[in-house]
Formats: C-alpha cells, sequence, structure tokens
C-alpha cells in the first residue's frame, strides 16, 4: 500500500485529506509544522508528500528543497492559497512536480495524488535502461550538449511545471516535447501539438476552448476544443510567439484556473493539461516591447531550456548524418544505404546549418537522389560554402559570438550556450535578363536545376511537331514543348515568368524555383506521354532524381502506371 505524507497547520484539512486518500487506498502521515514533516521524512520512506506553503516555523519551499536534495525520487506538491500563484511556481520552479489551490477541491486532489503515483512508477521503468531506452532513434547524439540534454528531459518528465522551449528553427523542440510528455506519469494520455501561427486568429478560442451547436453561424455540431483534446495528457503549443494579445488574455486563465468555457456554453469545464511551449523567437525581447504579455510569459516560461543548435554540436554531426541516411533508405525502399566518402564527411562537419537538423537531413536527401552509386560524393551535396574552398583567413560563420545563460532550476545544471548565430548575409538576386534570341529567360532556367540537374543552357522551343515526325524525333532536347496537354495537365509558357525582370518574386525565391521547376518537368512528361524514364533522359538526369523532383513537387504519376517501364536506370 502506498504512503503518503502530510504537511499542513490545518487539522480539519489534513483530516479531510486524509479521508481522500483513505478511499483511494493510500495511507498516510500528518505533520502539523517544519520540524515534524522533516522527522517523518527520515523515519519513513514515503511514495509522495503533500506540503502547505506556510508552516509554523518553516515555508513549504523549504520542504521542497529538502525533498529535492535528499529525496529526489520521491515526489513533492505543494498546497497554495488564493492569490500564491507567484510562491507556487517558485515551488515548481525548486523540484515540486505540481500545485493544489484553496480552498481544496477533491477531485483535483485525486487526480494530483493519481500523477504522483504514476511519477514513482515511471521513475522505475526510466532507471531500467536495459528494457527500455527512451531515446532510441530519437534524440540522436553523443555531445555533451546533447548528453545534458537528455538529463534535464528526465528531470523535466517527474514535473507537471510548465516548460518553455526556445532555439533556433529547425533544433527539434517538438521532438524535446514529444519526449517530456512521453516519459511523463501522463504517456497514456494524448499529446496534442499544435500550431498558433496557422490559427487564423478569429477561430482561435473555438479551436482552443470549443463550442457549442449554434453557438454561431456555421456551429452545426458541439465541437471539442484543444484543452479537452489534451484533458489528461500534454497540450504543446508551438510558436506560441505568434498568439495575439486577445487570445493571450483568455490563454492565461486557462492555465491558471484549469477550467475552460465553450463558446455558447454557461458552464465551465475542469480540465488537466500540462502545458509545453516553444518558439524560435526571442520570447523576453517581445515581452519588452509589449507584443506579449508580462504575466502569460512567467505562467508558462516556469522551466525554461535552451535547445542547441547543430553548429553547437559538431560532434553529432556525422551520427546523424548516417542516422538520417539510414531512414531515408528505409522510407524510399532503396537496396543499401549510401555511405559518405571522405570529402563529404569533410564538407559536412565543416558546414554552417543555418537550418540545423532540418537542413542536414534535406541535404542528405538531395544527394542520395543525385549520387550514381552507393557513395555520396562532395559535390552530391552541393553545399554552397564548405571549408575546402574557403581561404584560411576567413572568418567562419559559426566562429562567434556572445553567450547567453539559461538557468533550469537550481537542481539543474546551468547551460552556458553561444547564442544564435547571425544568418549569412545573401547577394541581391541578379536582374533577369531576356534572351534576344530565345522565346526563354535562360537566367532563370539555369537556376531551376542549380541543386544538380543538367540542362542545356539555351532550350529551343519549336512547335508541336508535325504527324510527319517520329517519336522519337518529337522526343528530342530541340523539339521539347512545353504547352503541350497531355495527361490531363497543361504547362504554363515559360517564357512568362511571375515575376517581371528586375523584380524580385512576389512569393519567394524558394517558391518562385519550385514553381518554374515543375512547369519543366510537367512539360517534359507531356512530351514524352508521361513516360518517366523518357521525360528523365529528355531533362538530362537519372530516373531516380526525376521521381524524387516529382514527389516532392506533389506531381501525380499515377496515369503513367502503364505505359512507364520505371525502370530505375541512371
Amino acid at each position: 500500500m502506498a504512503l503518503a505524507l502530510i504537511i499542513d497547520d490545518e487539522v480539519d484539512l489534513c483530516r479531510l485529506m486524509q479521508m481522500t486518500l483513505k478511499k483511494m487506498g493510500i495511507e498516510s502521515k500528518v505533520a502539523y509544522d517544519y520540524a515534524t514533516g522533516i522527522s517523518h521524512l527520515q523515519a519513513y520512506n514515503f511514495d509522495f508528500c503533500l506540503t502547505d506553503l506556510k508552516l509554523p516555523d518553516g515555508t513549504g519551499l523549504d520542504i521542497v528543497k529538502f525533498i529535492s536534495k535528499n529525496y529526489a525520487k520521491t515526489p513533492v506538491a505543494v498546497i497554495t492559497a488564493h492569490g500564491s500563484m507567484d510562491l507556487a511556481i517558485e515551488a515548481l520552479k525548486l523540484g515540486a512536480f505540481d500545485f493544489v489551490n484553496k480552498p481544496l477541491e477533491l477531485s483535483r486532489l485525486r487526480q494530483l495524488v493519481e500523477n504522483a503515483l504514476k511519477v514513482a512508477e515511471n521513475t522505475h521503468k526510466l532507471n531500467c535502461k536495459e528494457v527500455y531506452d527512451p531515446f532510441s532513434n530519437r534524440l540522436i547524439g553523443q555531445s555533451n550538449a546533447i548528453a545534458q540534454l537528455k538529463t534535464t528531459i528526465q528531470k523535466l518528465a517527474r514535473s507537471q511545471a510548465p516548460v518553455f522551449l526556445w532555439g533556433e528553427s529547425g533544433t527539434g523542440k517538438e521532438v524535446v516535447a514529444k519526449l517530456i510528455h512521453d516519459l511523463s506519469p501522463r504517456c497514456s494520455a494524448n499529446f496534442v501539438p499544435v500550431n498558433c501561427g496557422a490559427i487564423p486568429s478569429e477561430l482561435m478560442e473555438s479551436e482552443f476552448f470549443g463550442h457549442k451547436k449554434g453557438s454561431f453561424t456555421g456551429a452545426t455540431a458541439d465541437k471539442e476544443g484543444l484543452f479537452q483534446q489534451a484533458n489528461g495528457g500534454t497540450l504543446f503549443l508551438d510558436e506560441v510567439a505568434d498568439l495575439p494579445i486577445s487570445m493571450q488574455v483568455k490563454l492565461l486563465r486557462a492555465i491558471q484556473e484549469k477550467k475552460i468555457r465553450p463558446i455558447g456554453s454557461t458552464q465551465e469545464i475542469a480540465v488537466d493539461v500540462r502545458l509545453l511551449s516553444a518558439t524560435h523567437k526571442n520570447l523576453a525581447k517581445l515581452v519588452e516591447t509589449g507584443e506579449f504579455r508580462q504575466d502569460l510569459y512567467y505562467r508558462i516560461n516556469v522551466i525554461e531550456v535552451k535547445l542547441p543548435s547543430l553548429n553547437e554540436r559538431r560532434d553529432d554531426i556525422l551520427l546523424l548524418a548516417n542516422h538520417f541516411i539510414s531512414l531515408i533508405a528505409d522510407d524510399w525502399g532503396l537496396a543499401q544505404p549510401l555511405t559518405l566518402s571522405n570529402e563529404a564527411a569533410v564538407q559536412l562537419t565543416n558546414h554552417h546549418f543555418a537550418g540545423n537538423v532540418r537542413e542536414l537531413r534535406n541535404i542528405l536527401e538531395r544527394a542520395i537522389t543525385l549520387a550514381d552509386d552507393n557513395v555520396i560524393e562532395g559535390h552530391h551535396l552541393n553545399l554552397p560554402l564548405s571549408a575546402a574552398n574557403v581561404p584560411a583567413d576567413t572568418p567562419r560563420i559559426h566562429e562567434t559570438q556572445k553567450t547567453h545563460e539559461i538557468t533550469e532550476t537550481p537542481n539543474q545544471s546551468v547551460l552556458s550556450i553561444p547564442s544564435q548565430p547571425s544568418a549569412p548575409k545573401v547577394a541581391p538576386l541578379a536582374e533577369a535578363k531576356s534572351a534576344s534570341n530565345s522565346p526563354i529567360n535562360t537566367s532563370y532556367s539555369s537556376n531551376l536545376f542549380a541543386s544538380g540537374y543538367k540542362v542545356k543552357p539555351n532550350i529551343q522551343l519549336t512547335p508541336t511537331p508535325t504527324p510527319t515526325q517520329s517519336n522519337h524525333e518529337a522526343l528530342t532536347h530541340e523539339s521539347l514543348t512545353l504547352d503541350a496537354p497531355i495527361g490531363g495537365i497543361n504547362a504554363p509558357n515559360l517564357a512568362q515568368p511571375s515575376a517581371e525582370e528586375g523584380q524580385l518574386p512576389a512569393e519567394g525565391l524558394e517558391e518562385y524555383l519550385m514553381n518554374q521547376e515543375r512547369k519543366v518537368i510537367i512539360a517534359a512528361l507531356n512530351c514524352s506521354g508521361w513516360n518517366r524514364t523518357q521525360a528523365a533522359k529528355l531533362l538530362n538526369t537519372t530516373f531516380r532524381s526525376l521521381r524524387y523532383r516529382m514527389k516532392k513537387l506533389g506531381i501525380d504519376s499515377d496515369s503513367d502506371i502503364n505505359s512507364d517501364s520505371d525502370s530505375d536506370e541512371d
């Protein structure tokens, strides 16, 4: 039978808690002051502890400190009076796993006790690493930064405190958030991630809190909000900095009161949700400028963790690269994973990863596509600037700058990690110059295949071949027609790019280039009757490369399943 310690100077409240725990099959010891509580802790082996924040001869914070130092595996929760939220947050920072407010709600108390018992069970599971490895194939790395992060995650998993994750884009914030959830007592309930920047402002309240049927035009049925979906589990607010001020006010109350009210409802609903949040923006600076509420900032930022960038953990680059190569091989159904040449390995370890782990995977996907055999060479990576061709006296981008110290809790280590490096400056786009003797602008046609495609610099566009021409003649580079409708898809005329000469594309460079690439590929497919093997020859690339580009660009190839030999010839 589980054994609990109750520390509170209110006799009636202690008796109420004892009776509630007794009905749950839990025995308890009572202490009415700090000294007696310490004596009980030293005499008995408790499964968890409940302590008031104000005691006659001490404070609940002192109890939390003592337990965290001497009985780290024993979960401790604090009981707070109304208006003592700041003290409750301080207790969470010191190591308390949760808190409950006075006047005591028995349903909330029972939920807290159940979570406390799960913490002890989960701790035992984590200690059996030969049976359970929580980080296997999820958080890859052997650097000091990753080792420290793994330790921090295990500590945070025991707590119910809100956690704020921040770092550069692509550092794996959602991966870390999911690990915290999976290692916590809430692992059997839902993990609900939400991108705050992707929800229209007019729909946010409905998305977070739900609504009742008929509460507004279009509300044809009751809908559960994100808080209800995450009840008993974890709600992950990604890009929390993008929340509008009006929603921040409503979210603050829901976090503090642990209650929500769906749109159109007259009653509040109690929810038990652990909140994790993340952003790549400087939230403290947004608070200073008034773009983010200070009170909400302190509610979600009880424990702050900075995720190291890939440039700060270079010892993990090759380990991550080999991991991604194996994953890509499995996803693409390759006979065996490719290997990195020495040149490619050197280039990767010296490359500045502005996009972090996400960029590394994208580079490897491109390299595997362009590789002619089972070895990834340096030129397959197509890195814009590698250490191999940088003069010795040129300062590296990643060799910067100031440090930013992040303290998680007094019981956790202090991370002193270089701040986010400045992004490298990009030269302005050159003005497009049209060719006088060609209907297509060759300046952007060369950019279309900057990632490894080889095309003739001047593609001469001629009318659709006459019926007297042979199929072979119709499939030559010189007769490539871009507007022949075959397979139900029309390729737009490339002679009219989306951006006028001398102007930047409104949709952005990446989207612009993808659109142009999509047009060229569709044109080649149309000319080949949607035979991908022939289309690849027209584009002077490999079948595998074409297949990859079609998949990435969302070009449907179902229509050619019977006409295409699909021979994987390079």
